[in-house]
């Protein structure tokens, strides 16, 4: 089946072109897994409204927080100094998606409208405490991310809204994750702390049902800085219950559990000084 391709120049314009689609319309961002999805025609919508030309391209520090618009290509920020020095876990994560090529293409923006429970991006932007800038055409409103991811491939969106930004506070942070091949291959667990404050630390799990999400149990054990070895211990054996983890064709229940506990507390030392 055939579609229609639009490029509009302005959001006022792409808001249109969605709202005369009534729910046929799909938007292309950086097009990685829609493109995949028309192929294997998964989806079969009749108008692609593309971003490409919209203004939301780029990113900057506004002091202590990084702004990134929805359609900045993930090289960008991979090759940017900074991010990789006040963001680590972030840049972590960023080179964790796919391929180079991949990560030319593909944008912050459309991995959280994506909102893939795999994903590698979530879970650490969940950590940092993220926020999302959504544009509509009754104005923008704000987000925080735990908020806007609702369930696997569902988020707070509605028709005919599009992510216009991502904000990003900087913290000491650290991603990790396990997958059977190191690239091109999809994580079967995620694991993102970042340490904001003295004594304040945040955990969040990808490869979990419905959603990469906060773990607030194993958040609430930590409470020296940096955490002694049994703290360190007791958080990562609570994250290993507290993840509703599912068994899938990439790993069992039981594995995601071991590894989650592994991956818990190797952050926690790398945050602490030592190697991960």
């Amino acid at each position: 089946m055939g579609f229609e391709l639009v490029a509009p120049r302005s959001p006022e314009e792409a808001f249109r072109l969605l709202e005369e689609g009534a729910g046929a319309a799909s938007v292309l961002a950086g097009g990685t897994d829609l493109l995949f999805d028309l192929d294997r025609v998964t989806t079969a919508p009749r108008r692609v409204v593309s971003l490409r030309h919209l203004p939301w391209r780029g990113h900057a520090w506004q002091g202590d927080t990084l702004v990134v618009g929805s359609t900045e290509p993930l090289y960008e920020l991979e090759r940017d100094g900074s991010v990789a020095a006040r963001l680590p876990g972030l840049h972590t994560a960023i080179r964790a998606v796919g391929s180079r090529a991949l990560r030319h293409r593909a944008t912050l923006g459309g991995n959280l409208a994506r909102a893939a429970p795999a994903s590698d991006l979530l879970p650490i932007l969940l950590a940092l405490d993220a926020t999302v800038e959504i544009a509509g055409p009754a104005g923008t409103r704000r987000m925080e991310l735990d908020r806007f991811l609702l369930a696997s491939r569902t988020t707070a969106l509605r028709p005919p809204e599009l992510i216009r930004s991502v904000t990003v506070p900087a913290a000491p942070s650290v991603y990790l994750w396990q997958r059977v091949r190191p690239a091109n291959d999809i994580s079967q667990v995620g694991v993102a702390i970042a340490h904001p404050g003295p004594a304040v630390y945040r955990i969040a799990v990808g490869g979990i049902v419905p959603r990469p999400r906060r773990l607030p149990g194993a958040e609430a054990g930590l409470l020296s800085d940096p955490p002694p070895g049994p703290e360190r211990v007791r958080a990562a054996e609570e994250a290993a219950r507290e993840a509703p983890f599912p068994s899938d064709r990439r790993a069992t229940e039981e594995h995601r559990r071991r590894v989650v506990r592994a991956l818990v507390e190797r952050g926690l030392v790398h945050l602490a000084g030592g190697a991960a």
